[in-house]
């Protein structure tokens, strides 16, 4: 669904990524784990067409997205969710929504949207009339993976969902992903919580300072001895 061929993303002179390769399958959860500057944030941000490649390829169904303007990838079907949320905070619940729905043909189309949403995320029905800038982290994150599911993604990017969140709340939003997932949208996941990542994900991927280092099937990355010792604190 998704492949990424040698990348290469530069900040000025600094190599933020330097020539990764990795791919996606339909129906997947898929997660890339690293330390904070490692490359994740930057490797969604490209995907989704809000940094331009120094070099590489990135193919979604096989056709080259990398040049595209990120309004013509979110209208392919790719969709992010960005780190720290990045809510229009005084905008209200039900405005935030109806942003995400831009791709929307009909009034239809936003209507049905809106009635999954509120079905996931029975809160975000409670506070529709709410300033989003008033809502706390645990809906803010909410609200922002609602914004993206109004354009009916088919692959969902996911930067650091956890971020500044309580465990409780942690554990919630996993089992929303986890469940959004079975419903038929494969995801990207970035995430510095590596042990909820891995837990939910089918693959894996290790990234160290633009690199990627090591990757396969979750289950065997939890029991890998190097990522225990650096990302799950054993």
């Amino acid at each position: 669904m998704l492949e990424v061929k040698d990348l290469c993303v530069a900040y000025g002179v600094i190599e933020a990524l330097k020539g990764i390769s990795f791919s996606v399958e339909e129906g997947e959860v898929v997660s890339l784990i690293g330390a904070n500057g490692a490359g994740k944030s930057t490797t969604l941000r490209t995907i989704s067409g809000l940094l331009r490649p120094k070099r590489g390829q990135i193919k979604y169904r096989g056709k080259e997205i990398s040049k595209l303007p990120p309004y013509k990838v979110v209208e392919l079907g790719l969709t992010q969710v960005p780190e720290g949320r990045r809510v229009f905070s005084r905008m209200t619940v039900m405005e935030n929504l109806e942003m995400g729905a831009y791709t929307c043909r009909s009034r239809g189309e936003v209507k049905a949207g809106l009635e999954r949403v509120f079905a996931r995320f029975p809160r975000l029905a409670e506070r529709k009339n709410q300033l989003a800038g008033t809502l706390s982290g645990g809906e803010q994150q909410m609200l922002a993976m609602g914004r993206a599911l109004m354009s009916r993604p088919e692959l969902l990017l996911l930067d650091e969902p956890s971020m500044g969140l309580a465990p409780l709340l942690v554990r919630e939003v996993f089992a929303i992903i986890k469940e959004i997932n079975q419903t038929g949208t494969t995801i990207l996941l970035v995430e510095q919580n590596a042990h909820m990542a891995l837990s939910i994900s089918h693959r894996a991927y290790v990234l160290q300072t633009g690199e990627i280092t090591i990757s396969g099937p979750a289950g065997e990355l939890m029991k890998n001895p190097e990522v225990k010792k650096a990302y799950l604190g054993d």
